[in-house]
């Protein structure tokens, strides 16, 4: 801005007058002095004055320097001025790199004093670029390598907040999906997906290819349309069935840049005020292709980035949470270190959304407050309370889900001294007798978090808790009775979007507490336990609508009579095998189809 500021006073003659008297008269013409005449008795203050003006008077001729150079690179086209001219790009990048860091620092400072002004779901677009939170970690050169020059002379790419299209990917066009504003309400805008009728058509031709029972269909209807989504998020399962983890993940992507490039031009991830309705089915390949790329980043080390899509996806239907991520954003934030994230959302959502009735919630929250009493720069009143409300928080959690103590140990390969050992209240009595949707719950709980709990100081704060509580036990204290008849009155049945988030967690210990209704359907990876009142927007034609049946491409337990059950695993085996090796050769043949690229040369090497 000083030199931009300084080329157009140097257009300006009185400039030019008040330059030249300065240097007359060894007057300072500085902004901050207004032009006051320098005095003898300054004459130091005067050189040092002098010196700077002289600088800024070189500032807009060295300035000018590169504008001639660039001139000359238009006329001379020679290998040394295409050299020059990388050279200089390369310097811009890291300038950017620089502003970009400045930028990131100055709103880490100001975050600590605007955080409450912001809405809770407020997402920022930077926290959704995994490579931001890696630079954080491991720096940028170790993070971008030589990707920047790739990335510069691709002319086809599309600017997207989601994911960034990879050079491997085949060239993108329109697939037929749409979004629409359907109405806003209250300041709230409700968006959903439309498929035109040429989707349509393609969407028909893949549900044909689920109930065929042969893969190879699945996978030359990607060929033929690379990017349809229910495929990518189909195939994508078989990958990670198979532990190619890397291709599974490119696919994820794929199906959100294809969904984020029908976005709606006033569709707005960051401001928490977009809704989409899950009941819709073209609604549902959003939610789980963020849900689906979320894991995939947690698992990846990038807890912070997974915390801010499930933000996200919470922010699509906060009321509703279709995908239950209410059970998962506890976890990211402990991973993340976003300690007063989680005791804010605990603070505003309690009042009307009984978290603490959540045994996720009640853990988590007291073990953030223990976290935060143990930042030394936190003020001594603000330790004190957060050690106060932890211990009250964990306390309370212990009496209302005692179920989830004795677990816990054992995943952390804890042995519990005597007199818990010993109690009743945390003995296999209070496992055994809790109601079938709460040891979901707790169950789900315990396998996804009890690695944070393995800290020894955390161990140390629970044991010292624990003991409190049993003193409160052996009290007779009301609020011990109270909870136990919560227990037994609530729990009873979950509802579904607790059965869909366990089968999209994969969480083994908690599918197998699924009741028998759930694991006794078929379940299908690109659409798992649809709504009951689903709004059905288009329809399959009769001749093929025959009704989902379980095939190599279903994510659910295929039960036959007699012999015909080792027959059926038999050709669920081969015809996985036959989808991975069919898509591989697919995706190499898209490869081809590609025009040669000079920044390539590798081809499709990524993929194999």
């Amino acid at each position: 801005f000083a030199q931009i500021t300084n080329e157009e006073l140097e257009d300006d003659p009185s400039f030019k007058e008040e330059r030249v008297d300065a240097r007359l008269k060894e007057q300072d013409v500085a902004e901050g002095n207004g032009g006051v005449p320098v005095t003898k008795e300054a004459e130091g203050d005067g050189q040092r004055d002098g010196e700077d003006a002289d600088q800024q008077d070189q500032t807009p001729m060295s300035s000018n320097k590169p504008r001639k150079k660039k001139k000359k690179r238009k006329t001379k086209k020679t290998s040394a001025g295409e050299t020059l001219e990388d050279n200089d790009l390369e310097d811009i990048d890291s300038l950017l790199e620089k502003i970009e860091d400045t930028n990131g620092l100055l709103q880490q400072t100001q975050s600590g004093i605007i955080a409450d002004s912001r809405p809770l779901l407020y997402v920022e677009h930077r926290n959704l670029n995994p490579e931001n939170e890696l630079k954080r970690y491991f720096g940028a050169r170790a993070v971008l390598g030589d990707q920047r020059p790739r990335q510069r002379q691709r002319q086809y790419v599309r600017s997207t907040w989601l994911t960034a299209p990879k050079n491997t990917w085949p060239r993108y066009s329109k697939t037929g999906i749409a979004m629409q504003l359907v109405e806003t309400r209250r300041g709230v805008q409700y968006f959903t997906f439309e498929h035109h009728r040429e989707y349509q058509q393609v969407q028909f031709k893949f549900l044909d290819a689920v109930e065929s029972m042969d893969p190879n269909n699945i996978v030359l209807l990607l060929q033929m349309n690379p990017y349809h989504v229910d495929s990518l998020l189909q195939l994508s399962d078989v990958c990670r069935m198979q532990e190619d983890q890397e291709m599974a993940r490119d696919l994820i992507e794929r199906a959100l840049y294809s969904l984020e490039c029908a976005f709606h031009p006033v569709f707005s991830l960051t401001s928490g005020s977009c809704r989409l309705d899950y009941r819709r089915p073209e609604n549902r390949a959003f939610y789980l292709a963020l849900f689906k790329h979320l894991m995939f980043l947690e698992k990846r080390g990038c807890p912070r980035t997974a915390l801010e899509f499930c933000k996200l996806i919470l922010s699509l239907d906060p009321e509703n949470d279709p995908l239950c991520v209410l059970l998962l954003i506890d976890f990211l934030s402990l991973r993340a270190r976003e300690y007063s994230f989680l005791t804010r959302m605990f603070q505003e959502w309690e009042s009307h959304r009984n978290l603490s009735q959540l045994p996720n919630f009640a853990f988590s929250v007291p073990l953030a407050y223990f976290f935060l009493s143990q930042q030394e720069e936190r003020s001594e009143l603000e330790l004190s309370q957060a050690r106060e409300r932890a211990a009250r928080l964990i306390q309370l959690a212990l009496i209302m889900f005692p179920s989830v103590l004795m677990p816990l140990l054992d995943h952390c390969s804890v042995q519990a001294d005597a007199r818990v050992t010993s109690h009743s209240f945390f003995g296999l009595n209070a496992q055994i007798s809790q109601p079938p949707a709460l040891n979901q719950l707790t169950t789900l709980y315990v396998g996804r978090t009890h690695s944070l709990w393995k800290d020894p100081a955390v161990m140390a704060w629970l044991e010292t808790n624990v003991h409190e509580v049993l003193c409160k036990v052996d009290a007779r204290d009301p609020l011990v009775e109270e909870c136990e008849q919560k227990r037994k009155m609530r729990y009873q049945s979950a509802p579904r979007n607790i059965y869909r988030h366990v089968i999209l967690s994969e969480m083994k210990e908690a599918t197998a507490a699924l009741p028998l209704e759930v694991t006794s359907q078929p379940v299908m990876g690109f659409d798992p336990l649809p709504p009951l009142d689903s709004v059905i927007s288009y329809t399959r034609p009769e001749s093929s609508a025959a009704g989902y049946s379980s095939s190599a491409l279903l994510q659910g337990d295929i039960r036959h009579d007699g012999d015909e059950e080792a027959g059926a695993g038999q050709d669920l085996n081969q015809g996985v095998n036959r989808l991975m090796a069919a898509m591989r050769d697919m995706l190499a043949n898209i490869q081809f189809q590609e025009p040669p690229r000079d920044d390539n040369p590798e081809g499709d090497a990524d993929w194999d």
